[in-house]
């Protein structure tokens, strides 16, 4: 650690302001559509690493009000498909070096990442998972009730639940990390490189011209634009319409909620892909709980007690000891998803006009790779191999990457 953090740590001034608003010009190289991790991101790499600071980050509201700041902060790269595993190992290797180079502490840490089994055939997918993990060099193994025990001593592990715990997967390396920071990091370093940041900035169409994007209208004027980039999660399919782009997106809501703090006594992150539920603790003691999408297509982001309902019975299968602590809140956030689970990044038919999309609950743990990976696509104008799976063509190609057994309920 630095010695500035230590500095900052002991510091009981007011810290001064992370940016500065910036006037809002009728033209940029680059606007990017969308404030929360992923746009900017993208804007911090294409300045740091490519030099172009000719750009604009657009936000509807707040930097990070969206999905950004509205998850349960884990990190993770335990998935289903080689594609999966490669690009997310690669985000979870950039989040474990962000502190340093941000010179800000964004509280990384490392828990281990357990994802349950309750069933054989839940067991044979753990297994598979775990050597297409290793074959891609990620640390993940298949474990057994008396690791379990010593790794999670809170969790029921008998035979008196009604779907006993046979198995999991170990992934060491998943963690959690503060989600905020992460965004006010990239926010920061972005704005110290040149790039523009603007809340409140909603945009209402985009300009094609003869196949190309040349311009984006907001409710604060029109910014003429010479690449755009959509970025903004349960809603991309509005902004894709604008430009006329079809996307396979649905938008579904995706609620958590936090209890009252506790001791510490949760060191790794629990998942149970048949009971739809999973949970971790925060720094603070919260036990920050969630379950899989709401069973239908919206875009409210209120919570509901058939969730809370849901979720309770569920845990205290797991955790019966937590059957007096109480909730503090819950949320929700917008999920867009794709028919098989992945992303969409990358070129549209629309010269000019770019995608970040489709990351469904899992768009968090993305941040780092794929602003890394759009930018370069932005500076070069080619594709990636990184992220090439994910084009948003592989639907015409009928060349899915099937994500849905590692990423319907694992956030």
């Amino acid at each position: 650690m630095s010695f500035k953090l230590i500095k900052q740590a002991f510091s009981s001034g007011q810290p001064p302001p992370m940016w500065k608003p910036q006037p809002l010009k009728d033209r940029y190289d680059v606007v990017i559509i969308g404030g929360g991790g992923h746009g900017l991101a993208t804007a911090y790499y294409l300045a740091r690493e490519h030099g172009i600071t000719d750009v604009a980050v657009l936000e509807k509201r707040y930097i990070g009000s969206g999905g950004s700041g509205r998850n349960t902060a884990i990190v993770r790269s335990n998935y289903l498909t080689p594609e999966g595993v490669r690009f997310y190992d690669e985000s979870v290797k950039l989040y474990g070096q962000m502190s340093e180079e941000f010179d800000f502490n964004v509280m990384f840490s490392r828990r281990g990442h357990l994802t349950l089994a309750h069933t054989d055939g839940a067991v044979r997918t753990m297994r598979r998972r775990a050597e297409v993990n290793r074959l891609q060099g990620v640390d993940s193994r298949l474990i057994w009730p008396d690791e379990l025990a010593r790794l999670c001593p809170p969790l029921d592990l008998s035979d008196h639940p009604r779907y006993p715990v046979q198995a999991a997967l170990y992934h060491p390396p998943g963690g959690i990390i503060r989600h905020d920071a992460v965004v006010w990091g990239y926010a920061r370093h972005a704005v110290r490189r040149g790039v523009h940041l603007h809340q409140l900035t909603e945009v209402t169409g985009i300009t094609v011209e003869k196949g190309k994007v040349t311009g984006v209208n907001t409710r604060r004027g029109r910014i003429k634009a010479g690449t755009v980039l959509n970025v903004t999660a349960g809603w991309a399919g509005v902004i894709a319409d604008m430009a006329g782009v079809k996307l396979p997106i649905a938008t579904s809501p995706l609620q958590a909620c936090v209890t009252e703090p506790l001791k510490p006594f949760l060191d790794v992150i629990i998942v149970s892909g048949s009971l739809h539920v999973y949970i971790s603790q925060s720094d603070r003691g919260e036990l920050v709980m969630g379950a899989a999408v709401d069973p239908f297509a919206s875009y409210s982001m209120r919570g509901s007690f058939s969730f809370i309902e849901g979720l309770a019975g569920h845990m205290l299968e797991l955790f019966p000891s937590l059957r007096h602590v109480r909730l503090m809140r819950q949320w929700a956030g917008l999920c867009d998803m794709t028919p098989d689970y992945s992303p969409i990044m990358g070129h549209t038919s629309v010269d000019g006009f770019l995608v970040d999309v489709g990351w469904g609950t899992y768009g968090f743990k993305a941040i780092p790779v794929s602003g890394k990976m759009m930018a370069q696509l932005i500076a070069t104008g080619q594709t990636p191999d990184l992220i090439r799976p994910f084009r948003l063509s592989r639907f015409e190609e009928h060349n899915l990457v099937g994500e849905k057994g590692a990423a319907s309920v694992g956030h």
